[in-house]
């Protein structure tokens, strides 16, 4: 058992009572085992508290994309870092935005220009429903540019292995465990910088 009291055996219970109760998609929050001992996340991709000697204001999410984290700026100098996954080289949102819109386990629709890169995708055209097997993971936080949605997101993911490295679509993805934590603690509207 780690510190957070998850444990494999508990894991496996919770799935079944989720099964019997006939819901279809996990409850929110949704608590990964991806910290718990013996996993495949580095430790060093863990959440931690983090000097922050930046401009930005209380409250800002900052992306730096080389260093692959994200820094949500907190009182008294300090940032919770979280480590992310970042889109491939030339894909990832530069400059400013804010969260438009939130969502918890949401759907996914490959773009057409992901299509067209990847043509892979292309089986998921119909979209895929929020849930485990969704590439968003366990949510989403929109950004925006003013009223425009820019198509990226900052979200959970599916394949936490990937966390430190350039990847995705153009959207920065957290484990699922950090993306909850940093959903309940951003409200619309928060300001957000990639670098």
């Amino acid at each position: 058992m780690d510190n957070n009291g998850i444990t494999r055996r508990g894991i496996v219970l919770s799935g079944l009572a989720l099964l019997a109760s006939g819901c279809t998609t996990p409850r929110w929050p949704f608590e990964t085992p991806y910290y718990a001992e013996g996993t495949r996340l580095n430790p060093r991709y863990r959440r931690r508290e983090v000097v922050y000697n930046g401009d930005e204001p209380l409250g800002t999410i900052v992306v730096n994309t080389a260093e692959r984290s994200l820094y949500l700026v907190e009182p008294a100098g300090m940032a919770t870092r979280y480590a992310v996954a970042v889109g491939e080289e030339g894909l990832t949102l530069k400059g400013r935005a804010t969260i438009g819109r939130k969502a918890e386990w949401p759907s996914w629709t490959p773009t057409a220009s992901m299509i067209e890169r990847k043509p892979r995708l292309a089986e998921y055209a119909g979209g895929v429903p929020g849930g485990p097997n969704n590439p968003l993971g366990a949510a989403a936080l929109y950004l925006y540019r003013g009223s425009q949605d820019t198509y990226f997101r900052l979200h959970g993911t599916n394949e936490p292995w990937l966390i430190g490295q350039a990847v995705s679509n153009g959207c920065i993805r957290l484990t699922n465990e950090d993306i909850v934590h940093l959903y309940s603690r951003v409200p619309i509207g928060t300001p957000v910088l990639v670098v």
